[in-house]
């Protein structure tokens, strides 16, 4: 099959899962996004559970595409997490949506809590890396904590609600990366 073609399907699927929920998520919709022949996308992924586990695995691939050299200090780690985060709000938005999806399709679909589970342990073991990488007095618990107030922040960044935003202090995403590391391992 012509791979150009899969991507530009997989990455319309994205966009349909971001945008109109897993309800939306049809072979037609992902047709008129991608701008390919009604029955294209069936053709390529002939089943939901085909077109999400396409979904999931291409979320993966952009996912790992996304540049992060492991940080020599506190400052870099800080650096790394707000680019991640910055990421988040900029190119990575639509995928985030898709992937928030995902997470709660996986409560219908227990099939698909198998690959998000991978992404997600893979996601925490670099992250622990990261923190281990800039020096800092890494434990299982401070990793964890770290990792999931990130994660907790991803909804309220892609939801984009200026209240919600500064309330939980992402308007201000330095700030936000630095208190974060300072309640887990302490101020400087």
């Amino acid at each position: 099959m012509n791979q150009e073609r899969r991507d530009r399907l997989r990455d319309a699927a994205i966009e349909v899962l971001a945008e109109s929920g897993s309800r939306g998520l049809t072979h037609r919709a992902v047709d008129a996004v991608a701008e390919v022949p009604q029955g294209t996308t069936k053709n390529y992924f002939p089943t939901r559970e085909a077109l999400l586990r396409a979904v999931m695995e291409r979320i993966v691939e952009l996912h790992a595409a996304i540049p992060r050299v492991p940080p020599d200090d506190r400052a870099g780690l800080a650096a790394l997490l707000r680019g991640l985060l910055e990421h988040v709000v900029g190119a990575g938005c639509v995928r985030v949506r898709a992937l928030l999806e995902l997470q709660r399709e996986a409560v219908r679909s227990p099939w698909l809590a198998v690959p998000l589970d991978t992404f997600a342990a893979a996601d925490f073991a670099f992250l622990e890396r990261a923190q281990r990488s800039a020096g800092l007095p890494v434990t299982p618990e401070r990793a964890a904590a770290l990792v999931l107030a990130l994660h907790g922040a991803l909804p309220h960044l892609v939801a984009a609600g200026p209240a919600t935003r500064t309330a939980a202090g992402l308007d201000d995403l330095d700030r936000f990366v630095n208190g974060l590391l300072d309640a887990v391992y302490g101020s400087e």
